[in-house]
């Protein structure tokens, strides 16, 4: 009889070893007209963080809901017009049975199970939202899909300048700006820039990550954000 060939068990991690962490990913620096000031190390655990799509997706789904009115509404037999009165005589007339004229199964009657106003919004624990957050931000810049610019400069609320910077930086399509506390000028200025989106670092979603082609964000952004995220504890 042959003999069996036993495979070799995989050898087991040692109890207390440190485990991989993940590379620390490097973007460069850039002023207003694009040159490279310096190269910064970002976060590995915000920016260099293990990709989880369902998790992004959740939190995706989670934002859209939010966002959802909610106002459609049919009328059930209560709403519908009509009298409430039986038509005719429950036997006896070879008709067939009916209570009233705003019956769902008559023309004009109400509409049974139909849509009514309603809340779509739902929670998601803090920590997921991070979680997606951060997965979502290691994925575009793996993608090479952030821009870190040194500061805006947007002094005046005037759409010409913010648009001749993103010119300037190379930015072509649906963008978010991101800025620790934009100033009004820097808002005012994108307000009218169809694709562009200016918001804060507090405010920055997974949605407004995925749902753009670059993110362009200042490096006071990127600190913050490197501040907020940092995985705290057990996640």
């Amino acid at each position: 009889m042959a003999e069996k060939k036993v495979k070799p068990a995989p050898a087991k991690a040692e109890k207390g070893a440190p485990e991989k962490r993940a590379q620390s990913p490097k973007v460069a620096v850039v002023n207003a007209a694009n040159e490279t000031v310096r190269e910064i190390q970002l976060s590995p655990d915000v920016f260099g963080a293990k990709a989880n799509p369902h998790l992004v997706y959740e939190a995706v789904k989670q934002y859209r809901a939010g966002g959802r009115s909610g106002t459609h509404m049919t009328k059930n037999r209560a709403l519908v017009s009509g009298s409430g009165k039986k038509p005719w005589r429950q036997k006896g007339t070879g008709r067939a049975r009916a209570g009233e004229t705003r019956n769902p199964l008559w023309r004009h009657g109400g509409t049974v199970f139909g849509p009514q106003p309603r809340d779509y919004s739902y929670s998601m624990p803090k920590k997921a939202r991070a979680a997606a957050l951060r997965a979502a931000l290691s994925q575009r810049v793996g993608e090479g899909a952030v821009k870190v610019v040194e500061a805006f400069g947007v002094e005046e609320p005037k759409t010409r300048i913010l648009k001749g910077l993103l010119a300037t930086l190379g930015i072509v399509g649906k963008a978010v700006v991101v800025d620790h506390q934009p100033s009004d000028a820097l808002v005012l200025s994108g307000r009218n820039l169809p694709g562009v989106k200016v918001v804060a670092d507090s405010h920055l979603t997974a949605y407004d990550v995925v749902d753009c082609k670059h993110l362009v964000m200042s490096q006071e952004a990127i600190d913050k954000l490197e501040e907020r995220l940092a995985p705290q504890g057990r996640e």
